[in-house]
């Protein structure tokens, strides 16, 4: 059986509370900025949205972000390698 979706009531100034379940499910806490798109007269789809400095923006790009955990998980893993200079590096990128 399908869970009910919570009811929600505009109070006074257009403020709706979004229910605990909601905000879990959604990670979202006090501040967090979101959009909300109207789809319909009866239809909204509530967005977070994040706030990020443009010269930060390409960090967070889904490309970069799956280089980050592919990074991190070869990391994870032991699949590194230091090199003591410049030198060393490069020879070990030739064999």
């Amino acid at each position: 059986m399908a869970k009910a979706s919570p009811v929600l009531t505009l109070r006074r100034n257009g403020q709706i509370t979004l229910p605990s379940e909601v905000r879990r499910r959604m990670r979202a806490s006090e501040g967090d900025v979101f959009v909300a798109e109207v789809r319909a007269p009866d239809e909204i789809v509530l967005r977070k949205k994040s706030l990020v400095d443009a010269s930060q923006a390409y960090f967070w790009t889904d490309e970069w972000q799956r280089g980050e955990r592919e990074a991190q998980e070869d990391i994870r893993r032991r699949r590194v390698k230091r090199f003591r200079s410049a030198k060393a590096l490069i020879s070990d990128l030739k064999r």
